[in-house]
């Protein structure tokens, strides 16, 4: 899991002062905040990103520590599906400084109805689109979808 080249998405930030602690070290929070800006870049490269036809709701985040990102750095953050299924996929996240692995990730999102909340199927065109995008190619049922 999060071999750099296994990412087409890998999206360069500046660490900015205010997303750090006393100590000038990203704060643990704001790697979260760093996945949904490269998953948001994710969509622009899909060429999604304002799509009002698309809701993903987060049913769940979670995130491994490796080491530090620190002011003023350079990093990337690569964002790639690794799982679709039938209403949500799964998302990898990892942060990097240079080659050096500095934070994964796992985002699970559920598409969904935007007025009632209620799940959906993800659309066949957003599917393709993933499938076409990905440099490595998310985990799928034998129906073609999973989860």
């Amino acid at each position: 899991m999060s071999e750099k080249a296994s990412f087409t998405l890998l999206h360069p930030l500046r660490v900015r002062w205010a997303e750090c602690d006393a100590q000038g070290i990203v704060f643990n929070v704001n790697y979260f905040l760093y996945f949904d800006v490269a998953m948001t870049e994710w969509l622009r490269a899909l060429g999604l990103q304002g799509d009002k036809t698309l809701e993903f709701y987060t049913v769940h985040a979670e995130a491994d520590y490796k080491g530090s990102a620190r002011f003023d750095e350079m990093i990337e953050v690569g964002v790639r599906c690794a799982k679709m299924g039938r209403t949500s996929m799964t998302l990898e996240a990892a942060i990097f400084r240079d080659d050096d692995l500095l934070t994964q990730g796992k985002l699970i999102y559920v598409h969904a109805e935007p007025k009632t909340q209620e799940k959906t199927p993800l659309p066949d065109d957003f599917i393709a689109r993933v499938l076409a995008f990905e440099n490595t190619a998310p985990e799928m049922t034998a129906s073609g979808r999973a989860g």
